[in-house]
This record gives C-alpha cells, structure tokens and sequence, in this order.
C-alpha cells in the first residue's frame, strides 16, 4: 500500500501539465544529443544544466528535465552506431559490433526498431528496479557511519576504471586530481584558506557547475576546433521503417535478461552503463554460442547491449538517490546539480522530499513511453540530426555554455576557469585520462574528507576504526577487488574493438 501512495504522490506530480511538457521537451533533446557522435549523456545534461538554471526551475521540475535528457541519450546514441559505426557515446561502442553490420545488409531500420524497443525494455524495468529497491536501500544507509561512507566513497573511485577501461592507474591518476580540486578553498574545520593562492575568488571553493560545464562542453568544442569543423556523413541509407515483429518476439528474453545484468552493474558506484551494456553483450553472446553469431549483424546482438546500457543508466540512479554516490559519469552532474539546489540525496531525502523522488520515478515512467513513441515512428526525423555541421552547432554549445554559467554565478572569473578546466579535459582527452574521476572527485572530496575526520574524532585518532563494522569491511574488500581485478582480467577480457568497413 505505502508503494501504491508514493506512486500515486509521484504521478500528481509528473502529470502536472508543465512538467509533463518538461519531460517530453527533455526527450526529444536527449534523443538528438545521444544521436550526436561524440556527445552523450554526460555532455547533454552538462550543457543543459545552465539552461535549468536560468529558467528558475524548482528541483523537481529541474531534474525531471535533466534525467528525460539522461534516459533519452542513453536512447539516442543507438542512432550513430547502427547507421555510422560511430557510438554515440561509449556505452553504445557494443552496438555497433551487430547494428552496423545489420544496416550494410539493408536491416538499418529493423536494427533502429529493435535497439528502441531494447532500450525501452532495459529503460522499464529498471525504472521498476528503481521503484523497488531504491526505499529499502534507503533503510538500509541509515545503517552507515562516517567509518562506512568512507569506505564506500572510496568503493566508487576505486571502480572508476571498469573492466573495460584501458588504464586502471590513468582513473587512479584522475581521481586524485579531483580530490586535489576539491581541497581547494577555506577548510570546513579550521576556516584557514587552502591553495586558493590568496585569490579571494577561490577562498569559496571551485564550483562544480564551472567544472563539469568546462570539462564536458568547452572540451568538446576544443575537440571539434582540431578536427577543422569536419562534417559528419550518414553511412547507410535508411529505408521505410517497419516493426520486425519475429525478430522482437526472439529477442524478448535477450533483453529481460540483458536489463537484470546491466541493473545490477549500474547499481555499483562508478561502474555505469559502459559495463552493463559490456556484460549484457558478454553474457549473451556466451548463451548463444559460436552458433549465436554474434558480430556477424544478429538481432540479439543489438538488443542486448541496448537493453544493458539503459538499465544500467537506470539502476546508476539508486546509489545516487539513497546514498548520495553517483552511480556513472551522468549521474555525478545530476548530483551537482542537487546540491546546488541545497537537496542532500541520501536516506532522508525519501522522507523529507518524497515529492522530488516519486516525481522523478514517475517521470521516468512516462519519459520512457514517450521515448518509445519517438525513436520508432521518427527516427528518421532523428537521424537528419546526424547532417548538423559542427560550424553550427560547436558555436550554440559554446554560447549556451558562457550566458549559463555568467547568469549562474555573475563572475568573470568563473568563465576563465570554465575555459581553464575546458583546456585541461582537452589535454587529458589527448592524454586518455579519463574526466568522470575528476568530476567525482571534486563532488565528493569534501564529503569523504569530513567522513574521515568524524571516523578519526570518534576514535580518538585510530585508524583501525575504518575497518570497525562488517559493513565497513565488506565495502574495503570491494574496492580493494574493484581496484585491482580490471588490472588482472585485462589479459583474459580485452575491450572489444568497433567493426571496420
């Protein structure tokens, strides 16, 4: 019955006329950032984010349009990968390996039909998960101390690198620079300024919106100005769409399946949807065998890394609501965002705004309808996106980037820092050091630094008080496991690389 009230809380307030129009608003973007190569969930929300900000949204309205663009990239980055062997993002990389092959032998639509109907599956059930698991997670945190949150802040850098990630010590390298960026200011216990350099700008600390903006979306258009404005193409033509019923009908277990496995990953902090839709595509390919004929363009090689990414990108949603880690890169900017409307995610939230939590679930509900409706009948619409030169939309990002950020903090100086941090993702870009352990890392530095220092008070200065529960123990050995089994396994397990024409 208490499911039943919230559910019915969550839809009075996502079937309010203006956030309805939020949600399906927030769709359509996502599905065209997504289709975009390059961009992704990260850099769509990111660039929206000073838009939420100047049009005054409340949290719930602000969030409800920020994930609707999350679930809707997570959709739309399907499009470039089936029709260019280009993912749209990373978690699409596995898409690729049977969606493009599909669309070279004239199935482009059946392959579009099935990653949209895959990632509805994935998106649903996750949501479902989310509705599900998420409140008795939030009992279950009122059980962790500053010991435990210690440990599990340290979890999700220590599983930052992922078992497909190219270099574990390049993450490790990334995440202590964002510790570093988030010592920076006054210290939360003495008051005294700490590597601010005596600059009065910098005794409050960087603002995370300054850097997740500078990282993602300024880094981006750095990346397009050293690719000389190269327009894309489309690869395939697109024939009349039609619903490949059969096909469907044998990939429905593929993909209940394929949603449990990527669930599961995106509930592990750091981990996100590049894991699930790796493991989902794993583990399928190990049921159907060398017969399966993965690799070769197959139904079920399209909708199982679908279904796994957009539940993954569902279940990334869990750790960040109930215990306040971001579960993937996405949802590290969605938290930046609640904090900076003063909402604390963790185990209150659900009792203190459950006005925020069940809107946003039952948004997601609708959203993923909505999607539906969109990426079947229209996705030629979306894929005519694809011919938007860079000369035109490098400057609208760049734009929207510069009047948010000024009408958010009124600072000059925070400009030249999001250009700073702009120049430094573009030379860890050419480095292959990843940026989401930054953005964690200024996220939650400060938060693990006063954990650590509560767990020290309380103990009077002994460190042994970090391994003093079996929560806290459970937590050190996964990130100890998490840290290092991508350094063993990358021998075993090697990324796979996208299909050549």
């Amino acid at each position: 019955m208490e499911l039943l009230h919230n559910l019915a809380l969550g839809f009075s307030v996502a079937l309010t006329p203006f956030t309805l129009f939020l949600a399906v608003c927030g769709c359509f973007l996502g599905t065209i950032i997504g289709a975009l190569p390059g961009l992704g969930p990260s850099n769509g929300v990111a660039i929206l984010i000073p838009i939420t900000f100047t049009m005054g949204l409340d949290a719930t309205a602000a969030l409800v349009l920020l994930t609707s663009v999350y679930y809707g990239a997570m959709y739309g980055g399907r499009i470039s990968s089936i029709l260019l062997n280009i993912p749209g993002d990373e978690p699409a990389l596995m898409t690729t390996l049977d969606g493009y092959p599909m669309a070279k032998q004239g199935r482009a639509s059946d392959a579009l039909v099935i990653s949209g109907v895959a990632s509805f599956v994935g998106s649903l059930l996750a949501t479902i998960g989310l509705m599900l698991v998420a409140p008795l997670l939030a009992r279950v945190a009122y059980l962790f101390g500053p010991a435990e949150y210690f440990a599990l802040y340290l979890l999700a850098f220590s599983t930052l690198g992922g078992i497909a990630s190219n270099n574990q010590a390049k993450a490790a390298l990334a995440s202590c620079i964002g510790l570093g960026i988030a010592m920076i200011g006054l210290d939360n216990t003495s008051g005294m300024p700490r590597f601010t350099g005596n600059n009065m700008h910098l005794m409050d600390g960087v603002d995370f919106l300054v850097a997740i903006v500078g990282l993602f979306a300024i880094t981006e258009v750095f990346s397009f100005i050293e690719s000389h404005g190269k327009s894309s193409a489309i690869g395939v033509v697109l024939k009349k769409t039609a619903v490949p019923w059969r096909d469907l009908k044998d990939s429905m277990w593929c993909m209940i399946r394929s949603s449990g496995v990527g669930f599961i990953a995106g509930i592990l902090p750091g981990a996100g949807a590049s894991l699930g839709s790796f493991m989902a595509y794993m583990s399928e390919k190990a049921i159907a065998g060398e017969k399966g004929g993965f690799g070769t363009g197959v139904p079920k090689g399209v909708a199982g890394p679908e279904a796994g990414n957009n539940a993954a990108a569902g279940g990334a949603l869990i750790p960040m609501l109930t215990l306040g880690v971001p579960g993937s890169g996405t949802t590290a900017v969605l938290l930046a965002v609640l904090m900076t409307l003063n909402i604390t995610p963790g185990p209150q939230l659900f009792a203190d705004r459950p006005e925020v939590v069940w809107g946003l679930i039952a948004s997601l509900l609708i959203a993923n309808v909505v999607l539906l409706i969109m990426n079947v009948p229209m996705v030629k619409i979306f894929v005519k996106i694809l011919m938007v030169p860079p000369g035109i939309l490098m400057p609208a990002v760049t734009m929207i980037s510069f009047v948010g950020i000024y009408s958010l903090t009124g600072s000059y100086f925070d400009l030249l820092m999001m250009v700073g941090f702009g120049a430094l993702g573009y030379v860890l870009r050419k480095l292959d050091i990843p940026t989401v352990p930054i953005i964690m890392g200024i996220l939650l530095g400060n938060a693990m630094e006063d954990n650590l220092r509560r767990a020290m008070v309380l103990s009077d200065g002994d460190a042994m008080f970090l391994f003093s529960t079996p929560i806290a123990i459970v937590l050190w050995i996964c990130a100890i496991v998490g840290f290092f089994a991508p350094i063993l396994l990358r021998g075993r397990i090697k990324k796979p690389q996208m299909v050549s024409d």
